[in-house]
């Protein structure tokens, strides 16, 4: 992968802490330094650590997927970004969670990275067969969850609901993955 489709797939990624925050901002109404620093730093850090834990597992696996690693890695980030898509016309329902409590938090990170996980496994995938070689884009994925958190937490006390509705985070970042593993797809095949 390029550096561009690394940063690409980084802020695709970071769609879902995008929009999770900025519900959150709007719930916090104003800014709580402690409760948004926490989330900041949970969320990148979960989204960078989440494709790691996918990466090893796929790792353990590596001679049986070799010879269809491209489709996998085709179909995880093209299943991840049509669901993203779909999401992305959903209406939002009424969230009765409150952002900030810990629990919640934590809780968030997780559920924001799960879509990370399968990242890891494509990257397995792709071709990165060592720690080394994945420093670079965990470190992208992480400081970009962790901007867009922030972001997302500022637009969200800033501007609120109004904002947040026009913009459709989870359809541009499905969009953006999509293409990421169409180009995988073309480059293994051809």
């Amino acid at each position: 992968m390029t550096h561009i489709e690394i940063w690409l797939m980084a802020l695709a990624l970071a769609m879902d802490c995008f929009a999770v925050s900025m519900a959150s901002g709007i719930i916090f109404k104003r800014f709580i330094p402690r409760q948004m620093s926490v989330m900041v730093l949970l969320l990148g850090f979960f989204q960078a650590l989440n494709p790691l834990l996918g990466w090893l597992g796929a790792e353990l696996f590596r001679e049986l997927i070799e010879k269809v690693d491209h489709w996998i890695a085709f179909g995880i980030l093209g299943i991840l970004g049509v669901r993203m898509i779909m999401d992305s016309f959903k209406e939002e329902e009424a969230k009765s969670f409150n952002p900030r409590r810990m629990k919640v938090i934590f809780t968030l990170a997780i559920a924001t990275s799960i879509d990370a996980l399968a990242v890891g496994i494509s990257f397995s995938c792709m071709g990165y067969t060592s720690f080394t070689t994945l420093i670079y884009p965990l470190a992208a994925i992480g400081i970009v969850s962790s901007l867009m958190t922030a972001l997302g937490l500022w637009i969200g006390v800033r501007f609120g609901k109004t904002f947040a509705e026009r913009l459709r985070a989870e359809l541009w970042g499905g969009l953006i993955l999509i293409a990421i593993g169409i180009k995988v797809l073309i480059e293994h095949i051809a």
